[in-house]
């Protein structure tokens, strides 16, 4: 392996013991964001330097094995070994290389999913509301928790717009590819002509804050309250429990009618402004940053997609990577698996080919 590499791991290595000695001191446990901060730091490193390890530990027995390779009474086996533990030694380092990537301090969060209706009318709520169950039996298959904070349905039961929570750790690591525009070609219950429809839906994933990350003064937001409701009713009750919450410096509103208790929804609801806030200030310091954050998922129209949903042909394909798969039942029931782990893959390849 190159020194240069050689060289990371070794720091990787050193920064570990570091951390796990200072997450263990009493002044920095009593400082949550730090002790947080650092504890998130140390669980990112820790498989690096466990694989580095292992490495070095096949290093040392191949070192052993080439010095026997000459005893007269050990060296056939030993030449054995040598070729054997030397293809091992090949395989591990190229395992290794990932973990010299840029890492993603983000990618161990959880998620707050947006999902909305685009280009399509009534076609495009439906195929909104096929999206939010598709990333709820994701999160079910993964064992994470999904917690609904806002959801605006239609009398045909598809959803305008929803936001959800996905708790799990790596959620964001795995969902994080699915912010964009997303597109049905299908015939429509509504359509009595049998002709395929093109309609679109948005994603939007963003990586969940801690609430001690993002500072949210109180007189920067304007809290109002309202009855819950929703098509023909069936979200109707007899309190304001419904929560609004406007950050008057952004512009950003968030508003929660999940819960019957307006103090719950009131902290589903700062939980979600103190992701989109984070979200914004992390974009904001990007220098591809375009603008805003509605930029991650376009405008809607049906010409801009990363991945289409072929009902006809039973074909799913993600546009980003050329990947098609015919297996569009099991993909929208929550199999996305494949999909994702194709999209994790060139988006390491991409960063490998910039590491040179």
């Amino acid at each position: 392996m190159e020194a240069k590499y050689t060289e990371k791991f070794e720091w990787m290595q050193n920064r570990l013991e570091e951390l796990t000695e200072a997450v263990a001191q009493p002044d920095i446990m009593a400082d949550l964001p730090r002790w947080q901060a650092l504890l998130r730091e140390q669980t990112q490193l820790q498989p690096a330097v466990s694989a580095w390890q292992a490495y070095q530990t096949l290093c040392r027995q191949l070192e052993e094995a080439q010095e026997l390779a000459d005893d007269p009474d050990m060296g056939e086996l030993a030449r054995m070994e040598v070729r054997t533990l030397s293809e091992r030694e090949k395989e591990e380092a190229e395992r290794l290389i990932p973990y010299l990537l840029p890492h993603d301090p983000d990618d161990d969060r959880s998620v707050v999913l947006e999902v909305r209706g685009g280009a399509g009318g009534d076609e495009a709520s439906l195929f909104a509301a096929l999206l939010l169950r598709m990333y709820t039996r994701y999160a079910e298959r993964r064992g994470w928790s999904v917690s609904l904070t806002d959801v605006n349905e239609t009398e045909l039961g598809g959803v305008k717009e929803a936001v959800v929570t996905i708790n799990g750790r790596g959620a964001y690591s795995r969902l994080k590819f699915e912010s964009g525009v997303h597109r049905i070609q299908r015939v429509p219950v509504t359509e009595a002509g049998g002709r395929i429809h093109t309609s679109t839906a948005t994603v939007a994933v963003l990586p969940e804050a801690e609430t001690v990350e993002v500072e949210i003064k109180q007189e920067d937001i304007r809290i109002d309250t309202y009855r819950a409701s929703g098509h023909g009713g069936q979200y109707i009750n007899r309190t304001d429990s419904a929560v609004r919450i406007t950050h008057l410096p952004t512009g950003l509103v968030v508003t929660c009618q999940d819960e019957k208790s307006q103090l719950k929804n009131k902290d589903k609801a700062m939980k979600v402004l103190a992701s989109r806030l984070y979200d914004l200030y992390r974009s904001q310091a990007d220098s591809e940053y375009a603008a805003n954050r509605r930029a991650q998922v376009g405008t809607g129209e049906r010409n801009e997609r990363i991945r289409t949903y072929n009902f006809p042909q039973g074909r799913v394909t993600d546009h980003r990577i050329g990947l098609t798969l015919y297996k569009i039942d099991a993909i929208v029931d929550g199999d996305l698996d494949e999909i994702i782990d194709a999209l994790t893959v060139e988006d390491q390849a991409q960063k490998l080919k910039a590491l040179g």
